[in-house]
């Protein structure tokens, strides 16, 4: 049920949200608020009834209250890289929130909700330590944690999630909570997970890894190799042990000067490795997939942990996107025959700019203690799709990238990476980032800290409150028909 409100009409409420914030408080018509609500992905759309620029965790609870009164829902706004758009919304942005704290002796970080992972890389880099962040440091560290949060590093260490030591959390009833296993222990499982179902996560807690250096990096391949390159590494990625991640792309890159010459405007093979431990045996590890066809580029060295973001290069220039994917049980030679089939080098003006592929396996199979909510614990690998949004490709790109994700799903587990499912807008959709069990825990705890679906933006457990609330069944179901 969407809920209408003319706030304009409520010049008392508003007047006192404004002096009750120490950050700004915007409303649909105030200038600002464009530029308050703009994000790395330029496609996500909002029409927020409030935007609140929050300074601490003060301010998230005010914004809370004020919104739980009026029946509002409340979403979070901090770098925009997994944004949905939103409509008749408190909206909390969090981008003015950047404390944050390394200590080495303990190997622990402790950061507020707008910080990115880059400041936590190099503060952490002199003392030979590393945070578990994702393919690239552009991202927020609370958004990309809540959702699991699977890196370069996901097969020795886990998920960034599986790190968590404590958190503070606002939650429906406007209350700061302080949070780990011993208080509210339920909602420190489901939050490292569960995304954010539960609150605004204000603060983290998390430990960092001994890694400074590792051998790791790109290796670049023509687009005419790509059934020989996919396939050897198919086969290469399942002797590996713990200590070494990596992933494989089909990546077809505009013909732009900012990119490569050897990769602009046509399909291209992208091995991404990071092996922790001596380099020379990373050097050798990699000699199949240096053999498998002749490199355009050969990226992988021995590097700082400081420079990580050279094994994915993930664009950080605000752009329009969309994204999906789904979690692999196995990946058997049919599936990549499969996946060469709808999206190999065949298809020169497929619209994608990416069709990956990411090992997990290892750590990322196994519990930590206490045990969290994050999904794919029984994926071997996950499959992913990344592609322009442009208005005119919005009716295009989605059922591309979609059949793609369609045509490897009866290798699935029925699973999907919360972190790149989006804006979940139907029943089908509620429960595919978690199992049937997880799910149903999820969903309890949901009802115990917020009864009337406050947090409903997103990647929700419940789609709608009051009168139209949908149901949910015991088992969600697991087709994958849309991401």
């Amino acid at each position: 049920m969407t809920v209408h409100i003319n706030l304009r009409g409520r010049a008392g409420a508003e007047a006192a949200l404004q002096r009750a914030v120490a950050g700004p408080v915007l409303f649909a018509d105030d200038p600002g608020i464009d530029a308050e609500l703009a994000g790395y992905n330029t496609a996500v759309t909002h029409h927020p009834a409030a935007v609140i620029g929050a300074t601490s965790a003060g301010d998230v609870a005010t914004a809370v209250r004020y919104a739980a009164e009026r029946g509002l829902a409340v979403g979070v706004h901090a770098t925009g890289h997994g944004g949905v758009s939103s409509t008749d919304t408190v909206i909390v942005t969090t981008s003015r929130m950047q404390q944050f704290t390394v200590d080495p002796a303990r190997r622990r970080a402790v950061v507020a909700a707008g910080v990115k992972w880059g400041s936590v890389i190099q503060a952490a880099a002199p003392y030979g330590l590393a945070p578990l962040n994702g393919s690239t440091s552009d991202v927020g560290v609370v958004g990309y944690t809540v959702g699991g949060g699977m890196g370069p590093m996901v097969r020795r260490y886990g998920n960034a999630a599986d790190h968590v030591t404590a958190l503070e959390i606002v939650t429906a009833d406007g209350r700061i909570r302080h949070v780990d296993p011993t208080h509210d222990p339920d909602l420190f499982w489901a939050v490292r997970g569960g995304k954010a179902n539960f609150g605004v996560v204000t603060r983290l807690s998390f430990e960092l890894m001994p890694v400074g250096r590792l051998y790791g990096g790109a290796l670049y391949y023509s687009g005419e190799h790509a059934h020989t390159v996919l396939h050897t590494w198919r086969d290469w990625s399942a002797t590996l042990d713990e200590n070494t991640t990596s992933s494989i792309a089909l990546l077809r890159l505009p013909d732009l000067p900012q990119v490569p010459a050897p990769l602009r405007g046509t399909c291209t093979v992208h091995l991404r490795v990071a092996h922790l431990g001596d380099p020379a045996r990373g050097a050798q590890l990699l000699v199949p997939m240096r053999a498998a066809a002749p490199p355009l580029i050969d990226a992988v060295r021995d590097m700082p942990y400081a420079e990580v973001d050279t094994i994915h290069n993930d664009p950080t220039d605000p752009m329009p996107g969309w994204d999906r994917g789904i979690f692999l049980r196995e990946l058997p030679p049919v599936t990549v025959d499969t996946l060469l089939e709808v999206a190999g080098p065949q298809h020169p003006q497929l619209p994608l700019i990416m069709v990956e592929v990411r090992h997990l396996g290892g750590a990322a199979n196994r519990q930590p203690e206490p045990p969290n909510a994050a999904g794919g614990r029984d994926a071997g690998y996950s499959a992913g799709v990344a592609g322009p949004f442009p208005p005119p490709l919005r009716d295009i790109v989605p059922v591309l990238g979609q059949g793609v994700l369609d045509a490897v799903a009866p290798w699935g587990t029925g699973e999907v990476p919360i972190n790149f499912a989006a804006d979940i807008r139907t029943p089908a959709d509620v429960g595919r980032p978690w199992s049937p069990q997880t799910y149903q825990r999820l969903l309890e705890i949901k009802h115990r800290y917020d009864p009337a679906n406050t947090f409903r933006t997103g990647n929700t457990l419940i789609l709608t409150t009051g009168p139209e609330l949908a149901e949910t069944p015991d088992t969600p179901p697991h087709s994958l028909g849309r991401i």
